[in-house]
């Protein structure tokens, strides 16, 4: 595999209640610092319900967040395809393609909260279905010239078309996969990637093998190639110094984070226990979260790697579990230890440090050399002119000769 892309996944998750304001500027300015840092990707939900997963529009948040970054690409996690029009879907991402100049990545998927569907009257046990006829239409209209009429059981088109083609040549499209195969399926028969959201959860860990061969074999029946570069894995993470620090600074959020995958979300993995304590306990020892130290999430990441066989990004579950300055820390020891493990940045002066240290004895007894070298030149020079006795220079040789001999040693 090529150079790991390492990202993070914001649903977001912020413990109710909190002033939605704060909220939201607080997650662009977490945008802002990993862009600092040299974070690759930042990938932005959609939910409305819950309190807690509080950006409607991802659109609007990348929109914003592109003004105020550099070089971090920006991407939909997700778009939520049964929630709208696929002609407003497709409309909106080729303006916000535009408009970034090409940092923006679709992801894409069915919806993770039955609240939303609920509240939008849509059957959950459809949203599958619908997610995979409304992305049929959406790539048709982002790469097709050819009106498209077309008229399911929940949305219509008639001789549709874009004003735009996309401003990037090829889209970087994402599917969500949790444990079922129906992202996979979908990423091998639109050319797209995957965004394994709960890859290290019992489930979600067991099936990431699974998942490569039918992205894999898909591809193959669509006449596409599944590429490892574009799956990103997705786990939650916070690392300090210590882990005895990490635990204390978890201490802060962990149990509203409890609170809500025990009562809203329900999620299968979730521990069954609502002591915020033991509930980090069982997430690190299950393997489900790393909260430890940049060494730890190193060992995380290896883990991944040998049950997919390799992927592209590691993105972080991002999270209130610390405080602001603990949280931002976390990312900065990331960037500072762990990228280089992946990344190969540091091999070069590892290399270099090493090769000085072994040496270390020759250069210095040459470095010794050399300025008794030029002490003695200018000795003689300075003897030539009258300015030194013979005792003088006889002296301030055998001083430096000694050092040089220290060096030498």
């Amino acid at each position: 595999m090529s150079r790991l892309r390492f990202g993070f996944f914001t649903a977001p998750f912020h413990p109710v209640p909190q002033n939605p304001t704060l909220a939201l500027e607080g997650d662009l300015e977490l945008v802002q610092w990993l862009d600092h840092l040299g974070f690759d990707e930042a990938w932005i939900g959609e939910h409305h319900s819950g309190g807690y997963e509080c950006i409607a529009s991802p659109e609007l948040f990348i929109a914003a967040a592109s003004k105020v970054t550099r070089n971090i690409r920006l991407g939909t996690g997700v778009t939520s395809v049964p929630y709208h029009h696929p002609l407003h879907v497709a409309d909106r991402w080729v303006q916000l393609d535009h408009m970034t100049r090409g940092r923006c990545m679709f992801g894409v998927g069915p919806g993770a909260l039955a609240s939303d569907a609920y509240m939008l009257g849509i059957e959950v046990a459809k949203t599958r279905g619908m997610m995979e006829e409304g992305l049929a239409a959406i790539m048709h209209l982002l790469y097709d010239d050819e009106p498209l009429t077309l008229k399911t059981d929940w949305f219509t088109l008639r001789e549709a078309r874009l004003n735009f083609r996309p401003y990037s040549e090829e889209i970087d499209l994402a599917l969500a996969s949790i444990s079922s195969p129906a992202g996979p399926r979908l990423a091998g028969r639109f050319g797209g990637g995957l965004l394994s959201l709960s890859a290290t959860s019992s489930a979600g860990f067991e099936v990431l093998g699974s998942h490569w061969d039918v992205w894999n074999e898909q591809a193959g029946d669509h006449g596409r190639v599944a590429d490892r570069r574009k799956w990103r894995v997705v786990a939650p993470v916070h690392i300090a110094e210590t882990r005895e620090k990490a635990f204390e600074n978890i201490r802060y959020g962990i149990e509203n984070w409890v609170d809500y995958f025990t009562s809203v979300v329900a999620l299968q993995f979730t521990p069954e226990t609502n002591d915020p304590d033991a509930f980090a306990r069982e997430l690190v020892e299950s393997g489900f979260a790393c909260i430890g130290t940049p060494d730890d999430c190193c060992e995380l990441i290896h883990r991944l790697q040998e049950q997919t066989g390799g992927f592209g990004a590691f993105l972080v579950m991002a999270n209130d579990w610390a405080d602001r300055e603990a949280t931002r820390k976390s990312y900065e020891l990331m960037a500072r230890h762990v990228f280089p493990e992946f990344q190969g940045s540091a091999t070069r002066a590892v290399n270099s440090h090493r090769w000085c240290q072994d040496n270390y004895p020759e250069f210095i007894s040459a470095a010794g050399d050399a300025v008794l070298s030029a002490i003695e030149d200018h000795d003689k020079e300075q003897g030539s002119k009258g300015r030194y006795t013979k005792q003088d220079a006889a002296a301030e040789a055998v001083r430096w000769s000694s050092r040089s001999d220290k060096w030498k040693e």
